[in-house]
């Protein structure tokens, strides 16, 4: 048995700005570190650094990919995709529910978030996952 197996390591959990700057890729495409800092809205952005250490961070959870050099300036592009992001926020949301969807429904359905057109929606998927 391989210990470094990839498909066994747990994934990397992704914090709020990760999020944020991934968002900036998967809109963007390959971008620079400055260029994902100045995508941020003047009142709200980050200092350069503080976007340089995510994108290094997110580099070494194999959410980002460097893609090129220009001169000093390193080109990353988004190497997770959305809905694999989206997966693992959901799969930490029902882990914090204790596993049970059924719970996360019956919050969704009090708070007013669940919509009788979602719980259609949902039962079409599940219909086509059973047949």
């Amino acid at each position: 048995m391989d210990v470094f197996n990839v498909k066994t390591m747990p994934k990397p959990k992704l914090t709020p700005l990760e999020l944020q700057i991934l968002e900036a890729f998967w809109q963007r495409g390959a971008c620079s570190v400055r260029e994902i800092q100045e995508s941020f809205p003047a009142s709200k952005r980050p200092a350069y650094t503080t976007v340089q250490t995510i994108v290094y961070r997110l580099e070494r959870k194999n959410a980002l990919r460097c893609v090129k050099r220009i001169s000093n300036a390193n080109i990353f592009e988004a190497a997770l995709s959305r809905h694999d992001a989206q997966r693992r926020l959901i799969a930490d949301l029902l882990a914090l529910f204790g596993g049970k969807a059924k719970l996360v429904m019956a919050h969704l359905v009090d708070s007013g978030e669940l919509t009788l057109e979602d719980v259609k929606e949902a039962e079409k998927i599940l219909r086509r996952r059973a047949s």
